[in-house]
């Protein structure tokens, strides 16, 4: 049997339904909000080593700018296109937990109470924020 002659699966309509409604949940003021606290949270943790102090901590503070750039990052990608990005919503609690866990698993820190609090608030709100962005999908919504 040959699939020379199929549509490619992005073209399944299934897919497209499953997009539409992905961007149909991110334009509501729910979804906007928690795509806007994502990003601001984000944002948040890629400065927090100049905001809180630790900035001379070259590997967490690189960490930090990295994860949190990528949690903005992601956030952009989910309030302007998230039937496309939807399928890494589940990367951002990840970052969360990393977020939570770096400071005592990178090598080299001596952590201060300021970037171990940093770093737990700020991981735990990317946590949340992640979980509400993994659930927007599957909230009801009326066409």
């Amino acid at each position: 049997m040959s699939t020379a002659n199929l549509p490619p699966i992005e073209k399944h309509p299934d897919i497209a339904a499953l997009r539409d409604r992905y961007d149909a949940v991110a334009v509501t003021p729910v979804g906007q909000f928690t795509d806007t606290l994502t990003l601001m949270a984000g944002l948040y943790v890629a400065v927090s080593p100049w905001i809180v102090g630790f900035h001379g901590t070259t590997s967490l503070m690189m960490n930090d700018l990295i994860a949190g750039l990528a949690v903005a990052i992601l956030a952009i990608g989910f309030g302007s296109a998230n039937g496309r990005f939807h399928g890494l919503a589940g990367a951002v609690p990840l970052l969360g937990i990393w977020m939570i866990i770096c400071p005592w698993v990178i090598s080299g820190v001596s952590v201060t109470a300021g970037m171990a609090w940093s770093n737990v608030v700020g991981g735990a709100v990317v946590l949340l924020l992640g979980l509400g962005v993994a659930g927007l999908g599957m909230m009801p919504h009326r066409r």
